[in-house]
């Protein structure tokens, strides 16, 4: 018997009792479907944070004082012994021919209030660079100037969400508004950016970072931000500023992370966690070939006078092996493409009708899918195919 002729076989066996065969390739759709709709879920949010973090720019270095024990990233907690100054920042502008701008930067929360409207939210203190450095600009006015910073000016650019929740459609600039109790001069509106990582970059009050210092009576920086001069230069640049800060400090108390250590990092924890998801969702297609099994040895059984036929008329033991196994892989394999269907239509509908959520279907994940479904198929319906195989054509004959 041919492999076509096979599959027709198999086909008429599945015809002959379609709720069975419906509700034993059930495990198998919900397998494949669950493992397509998992891994474009994690696909998606590799995508996101690569289009987030290169959004920023390929050329930014993060450098925050504390000296990270492992690599990927910043220090979640900060040694109060460990410092990084408005000084460290200029050095390093001066000093460094790899870096094309450095961004010194204050952060702080504080409650911004203008006449009866009041909001909290985060306060930036900053410089001119931080527009280039971040990829954040202003829209409507200014924005914080070397003079403004050097003068330690009390004036203010405010995120959109600020603006809006303060003066609804009114226009802001020249307006005073209190920060904490003191009043800042609003010179700018910053474009609208929405929202990255969890952190709406709408909701944020920039000033400049020597006001920021007095406002918060610190000397210290949050963070400092380098824009090297080009990608090819990132190495060249952290090498420097690790260099001149070392030279400062006279010991390595800082972290310098890149952009490309930050995806490094960010995509390793996301594909790991792709696939434990995967794995998860491949539980149920592991459930749904022992359904096949049962249901392939049920088959055996209720066939086995059509074995004894098949067998007296000179098919031989490959023959029924092959009959029963492709039938195993016929329900596995139709199963998973049902399930590739459903999982495929629904992440397809879930990124048209939801286009903020990170949802990314791959071909890797749907091949690896299908071939998993029919690896099921096969090493499932082994057992009960060799069972068949093994009958004695006397013995099935006589079988009621």
């Amino acid at each position: 018997m041919g492999i076509l002729e096979s599959i027709r076989v198999a086909l008429e066996a599945l015809s002959s009792n379609k709720v069975r065969s419906a509700l034993t390739m059930l495990g198998v759709i919900i397998g494949v479907f669950a493992v397509i709709c998992l891994i474009a879920i994690g696909e998606g949010a590799k995508a996101y944070v690569s289009k987030e973090l290169m959004g920023i720019g390929s050329n930014l270095l993060v450098v925050t004082p504390g000296k990270a024990k492992t690599s990927g990233g910043p220090p979640i907690s900060v040694d109060s012994a460990k410092k990084l100054t408005y000084e460290d920042a200029e050095f390093i502008a001066r000093r460094s021919t790899a870096v094309k701008q450095v961004a010194p930067i204050v952060m702080g929360t504080g409650k911004v209030k203008y006449e009866n409207r009041s909001r909290d939210t985060t306060v930036l203190g900053v410089t001119y660079d931080f527009q280039q450095v971040r990829n954040l600009h202003v829209e409507i006015g200014s924005f914080i100037s070397a003079d403004d910073v050097d003068a330690r000016r009390k004036v203010c650019t405010l995120g959109r969400v600020v603006k809006q929740e303060l003066f609804g459609e009114s226009n802001p600039l020249g307006k005073m508004v209190k920060i904490n109790d003191v009043s800042f001069r609003v010179i700018g509106i910053m474009e609208k950016k929405g929202v990255t990582f969890g952190f709406n970059i709408d909701d944020i009050v920039f000033i400049p970072v020597k006001t920021a210092q007095e406002l918060y009576d610190t000397d210290k920086l949050f963070e400092i931000l380098a824009a090297a001069t080009s990608e090819k230069e990132v190495d060249e640049a952290k090498r420097q500023i690790t260099q001149l800060l070392i030279k400062r400090h006279r010991e390595e108390d800082f972290t310098i992370t890149t952009q490309a250590a930050m995806l490094e990092s960010m995509n390793s924890i996301l594909t790991t966690l792709t696939w434990v998801l995967g794995a998860i969702a491949g539980i149920s297609l592991v459930v749904g070939g022992i359904g096949i099994m049962n249901i392939m040895l049920v088959s055996v059984s209720e066939r086995t006078s059509e074995i004894g036929i098949r067998k007296a008329v000179g098919a031989k033991r490959r023959d029924i092996l092959s009959q029963f196994l492709v039938e195993s892989i016929t329900i596995s394999a139709l199963g998973g493409l049902l399930g590739m269907i459903l999982g495929v239509g629904l992440a397809r509908g879930l990124a048209f009708s939801f286009p903020s959520l990170p949802v990314k279907v791959s071909l890797w994940s749907i091949i690896l899918a299908l071939s998993f479904s029919v690896f099921v198929g096969i090493f499932f319906g082994v057992y009960p195919a060799h069972k068949a195989s093994k009958l004695d054509p006397i013995e099935a004959l006589r079988h009621e």
